[in-house]
């Protein structure tokens, strides 16, 4: 079996532990405060730009599904030419302190990178020589899960959780006058469900890593999985069936590439456990 990467790290006491988690704590909240100063800095850029973009009439999104429209013969059904919504705050204090939980929420959502690699640098101590360097990369792909599932919650999600909120009317004498509040919960909420969402494939390779999964549950549990899938893309996008798919496929192809990462961490075990069991034998 390989050496521990560095044994007086290993050989920490329990004191010596917590003092590290500390660090690996504070070096994180300092990057979390750093993003959340810049973002509140340029407040202009955050709100006007990224958060209230999904109102506008001409955001990007909305412009991709209007030439999507068009390019399938469907006229102008999927152009947006207006928003019917007004955004209001009802709160004395309420625009600062949104200032203030938006500022967080981004720091933390640029900040994430560095947090999982401050998580890796408390665990590295703790892993074999030949896990650690397969740690590197897995810092690389939940950065990147996590950021693909944020610019999909956000440029494809929200939008449309945006439209068909705006959109929907029981009746033409109620007008839409939205709380603050309640506009950027449903972004912020749909855009950082869909990062940790697209983190399948990480979770379903630590399960397998510590034996709770293999690629033969995760087969048999396919059409369980899909039912699970559907239920959480229900939960962060509106009620209506074209969002819940859009959410599911990209859901869906994770699970399978999570199946196939499963085989190979299966097949790295059952080959590590075969050189063990002939190492036993000539020994």
């Amino acid at each position: 079996m390989a050496k521990k990467k560095n044994t007086e790290e290993s050989e920490m006491s329990f004191l010596d532990h917590l003092e590290a988690l500390r660090w690996h704590l504070v070096r994180s909240s300092v990057a979390i405060i750093i993003g959340g100063l810049l973002a509140f800095i340029f407040k202009d850029f955050v709100f006007d730009v990224v958060i209230f973009g999904p109102k506008n009439p001409d955001f990007i999104t909305y412009k991709a599904f209007c030439e999507l429209s068009k390019l399938l013969g469907m006229s102008e059904e999927y152009c947006i030419s207006e928003m019917p919504m007004e955004l209001i705050n009802t709160e004395m204090g309420g625009q600062f302190s949104t200032h203030i939980w938006v500022s967080l929420i981004t720091g933390i959502i640029v900040a994430f990178p560095y947090i999982v690699y401050e998580v890796y640098r408390f665990v590295r101590p703790a892993l074999y020589e030949n896990e650690a360097k397969h740690a590197n990369k897995g810092i690389l792909y939940t950065s990147i899960l996590f950021l693909l599932g944020v610019s999909f919650g956000y440029f494809v999600i929200a939008p449309l959780s945006v439209n068909f909120l705006a959109n929907y009317s029981i009746s033409k004498e109620v007008d839409n006058f939205i709380n603050l509040s309640s506009f950027i919960s449903t972004v912020t909420m749909v855009t950082i469900a869909c990062g940790v969402l697209f983190e399948l494939p990480v979770f379903i390779y630590f399960l397998s890593k510590i034996g709770l999964v293999t690629p033969a549950s995760l087969k048999r549990y396919r059409k369980h999985s899909m039912v699970g899938i559907l239920i959480a893309a229900a939960i962060i996008t509106p009620p209506d069936i074209v969002s819940q798919i859009i959410v599911a496929i990209p859901l869906g192809i994770l699970y399978e590439v999570g199946i196939f990462i499963s085989g190979r961490v299966e097949k790295k075990r059952l080959a590590e456990m075969k050189a063990e069991r002939q190492l036993q034998k000539t020994g």
